[in-house]
């Protein structure tokens, strides 16, 4: 049974000076609970779109989102979001960065603290608990982003470029973190990226989606993610056919972009 169902959903966005732009139309897609999804694609193809209907944020022109079985008409705990950009509270403590959603709830104090060791514990940044978060790097920081969404005990954590910022060595050991985090909490995690790499990699299954207007316009079942937990990504992406996979996707990508200029220059 799918704990995520998408049905018809399409987003228009009215320009001031008339006219129109159609992020997506007539999407439909059940993800089931524990899957984790990557969702690849040009700029402009309506993934990003997407992900905030699916968090709330936005209202969709038309279709529906429900999560187990319930309409999804705002944001809700039940959604955690991971930006490209932390959105911490900088001037906080990593722990109370970590512990702010279950102090809102009005949790206990000792269950707050048990939550926060064991999250950091997960990401590895125990050590890191009384810090500012503005003495943290980058992927410090994601981490930290990561453990406040788990914090809440979301069904379904929504990923937006969460990475992209990062260098390549850290990108790699985050990749194999949220992995790992897929692994052990069973989470369902829906993933945006703009690296096939990265879409293959984390991806269980993976949508390339096209632009003008949005839509799903290929999907792939793979056997990469499951491999990866606790491997070296690196072995795994040494894998023919994963070349294989990522030469295919990429040339998809560029004739959509050679689409889309072409397009422009008329």
């Amino acid at each position: 049974m799918a704990s995520l169902s998408i049905d018809s959903l399409s987003m228009r966005f009215d320009l001031p000076g008339g006219g129109h732009v159609q992020a997506l139309k007539d999407v439909s897609l059940d993800i089931k609970k524990g899957e984790l999804l990557s969702v690849l694609g040009p700029s402009g193809c309506g993934k990003s779109t997407l992900l905030n209907i699916l968090a709330g944020f936005l209202a969709p022109t038309s279709g529906t989102v429900t999560l187990n079985g319930e309409p999804v008409t705002g944001p809700g705990a039940e959604r955690g979001m991971v930006f490209q950009q932390g959105a911490l509270f900088e001037w906080m403590s990593v722990r109370r960065n970590v512990e702010f959603g279950p102090r809102m709830k009005g949790m206990p104090e000792t269950d707050r603290n048990t939550i926060v060791e064991n999250l950091l514990d997960t990401v590895g940044l125990r050590s890191f608990k009384d810090k500012a978060v503005y003495e943290l790097s980058g992927g410090m920081q994601q981490r930290v982003a990561l453990a406040r969404c788990l914090a809440n005990e979301p069904d379904v954590i929504l990923m937006d470029e969460p990475l992209g910022a990062l260098d390549a060595l850290t990108r790699e050991k985050m990749q194999g973190l949220v992995l790992n985090l897929w692994k052990k909490t069973g989470k369902t995690i829906i993933l945006i990226t703009h690296s096939v790499d990265e879409a293959l990699l984390l991806g269980e299954r993976l949508l390339v989606m096209a632009p003008r207007p949005g839509r799903i316009h290929r999907e792939y079942n793979l056997p990469f993610a499951e491999r990866a937990v606790g491997a070296d990504l690196r072995v795994v992406k040494e894998d023919p056919a994963f070349g294989e996979t990522k030469k295919e996707i990429l040339g998809m990508i560029w004739e959509m972009e050679e689409e889309i200029m072409s397009g422009a220059e008329k």
